[in-house]
């Protein structure tokens, strides 16, 4: 991700875009690899990352967080499939100590771009999503918490069958218009 976005930055003119101004973003292990970059981004001092929208984040590798027990069967992201992700991505649990795959545990979350944090209520990540806002906001970073209580894991894309998810789309971009008018 991080990659990816000095290589939008870079391709900015041509892209159309203001290099600037930059946000990162991401549902799920997306927004994972958006914190991890926002961090990576401050700590490297090379991009202008100016906001942060992250939907149902993995943060906590662990997976020790109450909503994992609460919310692991029965919905659309189970604790086994999670568990599946996991163990093709991660193969060495001492690795889930890594803030690069546990942004949540990071010592340092001070000095990062504003965010947006969205859970749903019926989610494994729901409890992670909350402890990573709060700890932003305990860093001293502006984050916003917003959980869709009757939603599950990957509603954001359900527009056509969910209002909330509209909702929650809406939202989103507003978050991203005054990210990009403040900066």
């Amino acid at each position: 991700m991080l990659a990816a976005t000095r290589w939008v930055r870079r391709e900015a003119a041509e892209l159309g875009l203001d290099a600037s101004r930059l946000a990162v973003g991401g549902d799920s292990a997306g927004g994972n690899l958006a914190a991890v970059a926002a961090i990576a981004a401050r700590d490297a001092g090379d991009l202008p990352i100016v906001f942060q929208l992250l939907i149902y984040p993995a943060t906590d590798m662990r997976r020790g967080h109450p909503s994992h027990q609460s919310n692991g069967q029965g919905y659309l992201l189970t604790s086994d499939t999670m568990t599946y992700f996991h163990d093709h991505y991660i193969t060495d649990p001492k690795h889930d100590l890594d803030w690069r795959a546990s942004p949540l545990l990071h010592t340092d979350l001070s000095g990062l771009p504003p965010a947006l944090v969205i859970t749903a209520g019926y989610d494994p990540l729901r409890d992670e999503g909350l402890a990573y806002a709060e700890a932003l906001t305990a860093a001293g970073n502006r984050a916003n918490y917003v959980c869709f209580e009757r939603q599950i894991h990957g509603f954001v894309t359900m527009g056509k069958v969910l209002d909330e998810a509209n909702t929650a789309v809406a939202l989103c971009a507003t978050e991203l218009h005054r990210a990009f008018s403040a900066a």
